[in-house]
């Protein structure tokens, strides 16, 4: 049986399991599920430990094999400029559906005044990280890192990143014979990192089916009470970013069969769904590109890691919705040139906030800010939302994932790869 079927089957039972326990209020069944939960965690723990070996190895072996430094300029500004592109009409389909839906203005007026008086404590800490975010400037300097193993002991991804280009970079400078022993030790770091990723991958199944169980068990379908329409314009956009956007930009930028693209790319989704993590999610991300898409190391160590980082496609579209919503809710409605702003705001944002955590909130505060008048607190906005937020955080992740694959599919077409040599993905016609 398939990796992405078994998960499948684990999804759909942890999920019944939850809607189980929550609906029928099984408090020992409900226990039962918080308290495998931890095997989900530590199934997430076992994976991230792997992404800053696997991503620090890959990138100087990717680099190392350009041979031509200045493809590798080449390359970072394709995939910088189509993740800007994208994730500008990720939140520009987000407004699209906000304004058709009008989530904010279909509800009664007592579950209007009962949203209007959530607890704004809930998003005060967060307005306050907000607010100690760095600057643009800051974080341009951020990213060179003055001691690379502190980066590496961080995890600190931009500055990993960074340093290992730049290794990579000065190691296809040397003479091969001087080159080959590093080379080989990397080449090895990257080969037990895969070896790794292998055996943590058989314990998915059992990972998804906790943390799922958990999640529904905890929080059911009562928190899309008031909220339904918002979650259910949030996702309409999703669907419309994954089922328009990304097979158009398959079909006629990779010339790769979106079908075939998305039969090969549903394990990665899976995880990313369930995890909640671009990074968690981006060994197995790395491994589909170079196994299921045949795209080349030099393309996918230097795409992926970057996108996992800093393309947030499904969050912005999700941040386009919540700014309207709120808006909605509070002001009645946002005019043509604030969401303007919300589409300029976003699209920068999602780079300035890369290094951040909480990155997702983070540039939804910074929108909220900029797109709406001084007189609604953004912490009122951030906690009337937050009730669904971990919900809708799964489905954009996965969106972020697709969306990475999809960028490592056209950067690898520009570059003049076939993809999938040896593995026969379909072509599009």
């Amino acid at each position: 049986m398939k990796l992405y079927t078994k998960i499948s089957i684990a999804l759909i039972l942890g999920g019944a399991a939850g809607l189980i326990a929550n609906i029928g209020e099984l408090e020992w069944l409900t226990d039962a599920l918080i308290f495998i939960e931890p095997i989900g965690r530590a199934w997430i723990r076992l994976i991230t430990m792997i992404v800053i070996p696997l991503v620090f190895a890959s990138l100087i072996m990717g680099t190392t094999g350009l041979g031509d430094i200045t493809k590798l300029g080449r390359i970072g500004g394709k995939t910088v400029a189509f993740y800007l592109c994208t994730t500008a009409i990720a939140v520009t389909i987000g407004l699209l559906v906000s304004n058709l839906i009008v989530p904010g203005s279909r509800i009664d007026e007592a579950t209007l005044a009962a949203l209007r008086n959530t607890d704004p404590s809930q998003g005060a800490a967060l307005v306050e990280l907000a607010a100690e975010r760095p600057s643009l400037m800051q974080l341009i300097l951020d990213m060179i890192p003055s001691n690379p193993i502190a980066a590496l002991a961080s995890g600190d991804m931009l500055p990993i990143i960074v340093f290992a280009i730049f290794f990579g970079a000065a190691l296809s400078a040397l003479p091969v014979e001087r080159r080959a022993g590093v080379v080989s030790f990397f080449d090895g770091v990257n080969e037990a990192a895969m070896v790794m990723i292998h055996w943590i991958m058989k314990l998915a199944p059992y990972a998804v089916f906790a943390l799922i169980g958990a999640v529904i068990a905890r929080f059911g379908l009562e928190v899309l009470n008031s909220l339904l329409l918002y979650a259910v314009t949030v996702v309409a956009g999703l669907i419309l970013h994954v089922t328009i956007t990304y097979p158009l930009a398959l079909r006629f930028l990779a010339r790769v069969n979106p079908m075939a693209f998305f039969r090969r790319v549903r394990a990665p989704q899976l995880i990313a769904f369930s995890t909640s993590s671009s990074n968690a999610t981006l060994p197995l991300t790395m491994e589909t590109a170079e196994d299921d898409l045949g795209i080349s190391t030099s393309v996918s160590s230097f795409v992926l890691p970057l996108g996992a980082t800093i393309n947030m496609d499904g969050t912005a579209l999700y941040q386009a919705v919540a700014t309207m919503f709120i808006a909605q809710i509070w002001v009645g409605d946002i005019s043509l040139v604030g969401q303007l702003t919300i589409v300029l705001t976003a699209t920068l944002a999602s780079i300035g906030a890369a290094g951040v955590p909480s990155a997702g909130i983070i540039i939804l505060i910074v929108v909220l800010q900029q797109a709406l008048p001084p007189s609604v607190d953004p912490a009122a906005g951030i906690a009337l939302i937050l009730g669904v937020d971990r919900i809708l955080d799964m489905i954009r992740t996965a969106v972020n994932v697709t969306g990475d694959l999809t960028t490592a599919s056209v950067v690898a077409h520009s570059e003049g790869e076939s993809l999938a040599p040896g593995v026969s993905i379909d072509r599009a016609a």
